[in-house]
């Protein structure tokens, strides 16, 4: 067993597999990955409506984790749909507590793509304790301007930078269109440029962007490059047909290694 390499995914369940846990299964499988998963919610949706959530119990949740943990070696996870930035806080504390060094990689989601809301009252001094322990933050610009909303969108890009990195999807950025940014070390930008001239919008291509990224961190590809390669993959994932639901492939794994 210890041969295989393991990645945990923290998320809701889509019966459509276009998002959550079954869309990470699939993006950890392309980048050759067994993946592991957490189930927080079980939703009533498909590529195009979301209807319902019914939250798994914390309980539930973390009985989940203690199990898988003690059958297997868990160094990268990445986390979804959550009910409260509470619960959230627990859960990273117990994956802490049982892998010091783990890397979280946490896709803060909180409106569906159908309009369904999340985390409709939060407290926020919670989520910057959950800032300070994630290795990466993958929100859209869409995500970004509603996680403090007391604050400009350049505010809270130096205030999330000075706690954790963060990849900044460009989907839906207003000036340069597919454009993301990723921001680590405090104080280094890296700006990635759209690769295909259209894209065909895909149900769930935050959840594979996160996936992938948290794939290409446990494969231990330099962080730049991962986030180059994560580009590749996602880009190729929306190209991949011109339908709602994507296809994955290994053949879309990036090549940038440092």
């Amino acid at each position: 067993m210890s041969t295989r390499k393991y990645i945990l995914t923290i998320a809701g369940f889509d019966p459509s597999s276009g998002a959550g846990l079954t869309s990470d299964i699939k993006t950890f499988e392309a980048h050759g990955f067994y993946g592991l998963s957490v189930c927080t919610a079980i939703t009533v949706q498909n590529d195009i409506a979301f209807k319902k959530c019914e939250w798994v119990t914390k309980a539930i949740i973390i009985d989940q984790i203690e199990t898988l943990f003690e059958r297997f070696e868990i160094s990268v996870v990445k986390i979804g749909i959550i009910q409260s930035w509470e619960v959230l806080l627990e859960i990273i504390e117990l994956l802490k507590k049982r892998n010091p060094t783990i890397k979280i990689i946490l896709d803060p989601v909180l409106k569906a793509s159908a309009g369904y809301e999340f985390h409709s009252e939060e407290n926020l001094d919670v989520f910057e304790r959950v800032l300070e322990q994630c290795y990466f933050i993958t929100p859209n610009y869409d995500e970004i301007q509603v996680l403090f909303p007391d604050k400009t969108i350049e505010d809270t890009i130096d205030f999330i930078a000075e706690k954790t990195n963060i990849y900044l999807k460009g989907g839906h950025r207003a000036d340069k269109k597919g454009w993301d940014a990723v921001y680590h070390s405090k104080i280094v930008q890296l700006n990635i440029p759209p690769i295909a001239e259209t894209v065909f919008e895909k149900h769930g291509s935050g959840c594979v962007l996160s996936a992938a990224l948290a794939s290409n961190l446990a494969n231990e590809i330099p962080l730049e490059d991962a986030c180059k390669n994560v580009k590749v993959y996602v880009e190729k994932f929306l190209n991949s047909n011109e339908s709602l639901l994507g296809t994955h492939s290994f053949r879309s794994v990036g090549v940038f290694r440092s």
